[in-house]
């Protein structure tokens, strides 16, 4: 038998599922991972670190990993101008975003922006961490890890300080865009 040159092979029928399925599935790539993760709804974070001068991006990747001791994990590309100064970092900020932090989170998923510059409101928090004001909620974290996962870094962290406390709903990626629940 020979490998087939076709990247498609037929999709096997859920349980339940009336007859065999149209779609087809794909052989694992970066363009079937996206597409399939743009199905996923995930809540939308900012992590913040400060070096030589603040620095932030917007993750959907944000996970809670154990509750005792408390630790979180985001995933970070080893190509975003924010991986020199976490490669270093002790301690990262983590930033739950409210449903009308849209722009905010745009701001900090924008390449070449001076992402800490007005209307960004921000302070410096324990362990001199970057806090953004008015978020859902925050977490400072201690990096206890950086796993190598491909392009990217899986950073864990251990939460040493947060503030649960914010107003309003979180802000949702989804399909491409930031989204917000529907009641």
């Amino acid at each position: 038998m020979t490998a087939s040159t076709d990247l498609a092979v037929p999709r096997q029928t859920r349980p339940g599922a009336s007859g065999p399925s149209t779609h087809q599935a794909l052989e694992g790539s970066p363009e079937l991972l996206r597409a399939v993760f743009r199905q996923h709804a995930a809540g939308v974070a900012v992590i913040t670190a400060q070096g030589a001068r603040p620095v932030g991006f917007t993750a959907t990747s944000l996970n809670s990993v154990a509750a005792d001791p408390p630790m979180i994990s985001f995933g970070v590309g080893t190509g975003s101008s924010s991986w020199p100064v976490l490669a270093e970092a002790g301690h990262v900020g983590v930033h739950l975003l409210a449903e009308d932090q849209r722009e905010l989170a745009a701001t900090f998923a924008r390449s070449g922006a001076d992402r800490f510059a007005p209307p960004t409101r921000w302070r410096t928090g324990p362990e001199g961490v970057p806090l953004l004001d008015g978020v859902l909620a925050w977490l400072v974290c201690r990096v206890v890890a950086r796993v190598p996962a491909g392009d990217h870094r899986i950073v864990l962290g251990q939460v040493v300080a947060g503030d649960p406390s914010g107003a309003g709903r979180p802000l949702l990626y989804h399909q491409g865009r930031f989204n917000a629940l529907r009641d």
